[in-house]
């Protein structure tokens, strides 16, 4: 968690970085050029806040399993959804769902999906957060062509986590991802299910999104337009209420958007407890009023209703960020009922074992052009993404200290490492808040802010990402390869 004053400060210097017109946003190449920008009207819509219900996206089942495996296919399709009330909006979707189903997984039991392209662009499926080889990572290289297919293999052969699935085909996985190319894979073990926390009907995703709409309630892309796009999505309905019972529940939040950063906390200022993060479980639970999550990053948080009368509508707000002022909203949760309650959080939540000693240090700095030239670019050491240039060999086993540096003036980023999970030293030369002690894959830097990241690498080898999550700085450049060897 940052402090509400760093929260704030996070609002100044993106509203700052992005009010220049054109400031950062690249030139396109590729098929996404030409579909960069919606064609008018663009009179955005009149979407009324906690008007409608939020729904859960649907848990998939597999389509065959085995006594190890468990079969799923997926097809990538266009879809007809009524995001704006009276409206069908055209979205893309995984199985015609926006977000894509669940899929549920367990550790130590392999799952095997199929990705059908029916999509007129190239995708390609990254599962973010796991521990996979090389083939099946979603290299933004590696696309399946449209009317094609690809089948990727997940081991699922680490501890549970709440894992995401996305296109990451380059220069076009902003767009993709914005029009509806995400869903949640979650995935369990047994320490997990011991505990007494919240489950079944109790236990809830909260996918967040954004969104910009004309008057004929089309979604509007274009690049870094964050500041343009003044609806909240979650589960891809915007605004909803969420009936619930005076009871505890554990919700996964998942910050699915290009480049919206979120300050979540209850409107009444009333505290909650944080159980999780990108990598699984805390080692303990820890009570807060605020999570920050950048994109890509993930909170596990359980929220008492039985503190409220049955009748209370309770909002969970967007606090201290900029953006049109619709987006300091998220969602509304309506106490209507009773319910028993047998469930608990414990004080310990799970043992992380003691990491190796680093024996390598390699340090990262994270820039882009903040000064208004045409064609922006990102970069990761002064470097924009070459897929045939390798940036940082790794020996297999080993464990590395990473000082990862955020350059920019205004401009904040994040840094994802794809197959490993890390634990966060220091921010900033200072021991990492609670919610940034457990296991990691994503983590925010505000402008100027320096992080120290230890990563132990000794599953996979081959070559793999490392990159900004906010999409758009990605397609700008800032990525780098690694090669384990």
């Amino acid at each position: 968690m940052l402090s509400r004053r760093n929260a704030l400060k996070a609002g100044v210097v993106t509203a700052g970085t992005v009010g220049g017109a054109g400031l950062l946003v690249p030139a396109l190449t590729g098929p996404s050029a030409a579909a960069a920008t919606d064609p008018a009207p663009t009179t955005a819509p009149v979407i009324p806040q906690f008007a409608v219900p939020m729904t859960v996206p649907p848990v998939l089942a597999p389509s065959s399993s085995s006594t190890t495996t468990d079969y799923y296919t997926v097809t990538m399709k266009k879809a007809l959804k009524e995001i704006v009330p009276g409206t069908l909006t055209e979205v893309w979707t995984y199985n015609g769902q926006y977000p894509g189903p669940t899929i549920k997984a367990r550790s130590g039991r392999r799952v095997v999906i199929k990705q059908i392209n029916n999509l007129d662009m190239p995708t390609s499926v990254h599962l973010h957060g796991a521990k996979v080889p090389v083939d099946s990572d979603g290299s933004p290289m590696d696309t399946i062509a449209p009317g094609a297919a690809r089948t990727y293999t997940y081991p699922n052969d680490q501890a549970a986590a709440p894992l995401w699935f996305h296109d990451h085909a380059h220069h076009m996985e902003s767009e993709h991802v914005y029009r509806g190319l995400s869903a949640t894979y979650q995935l369990s073990d047994d320490a997990e299910r011991s505990l007494p926390l919240p489950s079944g009907s109790y236990d809830v995703p909260l996918i967040l999104r954004d969104g910009r709409f004309d008057e004929a309630g089309r979604l509007i892309y274009e690049m870094e337009d964050f500041l343009n796009r003044n609806t909240i999505l979650v589960n891809g309905r915007p605004w909803p209420y969420f009936q619930v019972a005076a009871r505890k529940y554990r919700f996964r939040i998942l910050n699915s958007t290009n480049n919206r950063f979120f300050n979540l906390q209850l409107a009444d200022g009333t505290s909650f407890v944080q159980i999780g993060s990108d990598g699984g479980l805390l080692e303990k639970p820890y009570s807060t009023t605020s999570v920050w999550l950048s994109p890509g990053e993930r909170a596990d948080v359980v929220l008492d209703f039985s503190r409220y009368a049955v009748g209370t509508q309770l909002v969970l707000k967007n606090v201290g960020l900029p953006g049109p002022p619709e987006t300091n909203q998220v969602m509304r949760f309506d106490v209507v009922r009773t319910a028993s309650d047998y469930s608990s959080v414990p004080d310990r939540l799970r043992t992380l074992p003691t990491p190796p000693v680093a024996t390598v240090n390699r340090s990262f700095t994270l820039r882009m052009d903040e000064d208004g030239r045409p064609g922006a670019a990102a970069y990761i050491n002064d470097q924009t993404y070459d897929p045939n240039r390798i940036d940082t060999r790794i020996t297999w086993g080993s464990t590395e200290v990473w000082t990862v540096t955020n350059a920019n003036q205004l401009a904040p980023h994040n840094f994802h490492l794809h197959l490993v999970q890390f634990r966060i030293l220091e921010r900033n030369g200072k021991a990492p808040q609670p919610g940034e002690a457990g296991l990691k894959d994503t983590v925010s830097l505000l402008a100027g802010e320096t992080v120290k990241l230890l990563v132990t690498f000794n599953s996979y080898r081959g070559i793999y990402l490392y990159h900004c999550h906010i999409f758009d700085h990605g397609a700008m450049g800032m990525m780098g390869t690694m090669e384990i060897v």
